[in-house]
């Protein structure tokens, strides 16, 4: 099934986004490493778990731009920006 222009902008959207996020982690996930070595522990812990969620986050998004893409969700025209 080909995409309409907004549904192919949608899954672009959404596939971006997801990257921005497992971009955030990656660098998060540096943080928590130095905030350790530091012995800074509390703060490594919350950093974590900000990885944990960020990582839901990604594959939440990644999922959506797959149903996007099956034709599962479509955009309509009143709902672009």
């Amino acid at each position: 099934m080909s995409l309409t222009k907004p549904n192919q902008d949608l899954k672009r959207d959404l596939q971006g986004v997801a990257s921005d996020l497992k971009w955030s982690a990656v660098e998060l996930m540096r943080i928590a490493e130095r905030l350790s070595l530091a012995g800074n522990e509390a703060d490594t812990q919350a950093v974590l778990k900000m990885c944990t969620v960020l990582h839901a986050d990604e594959d939440r998004l990644a999922a959506y731009a797959d149903e996007v893409k099956a034709g599962d969700i479509i955009r309509s025209s009143n709902n672009t920006s």
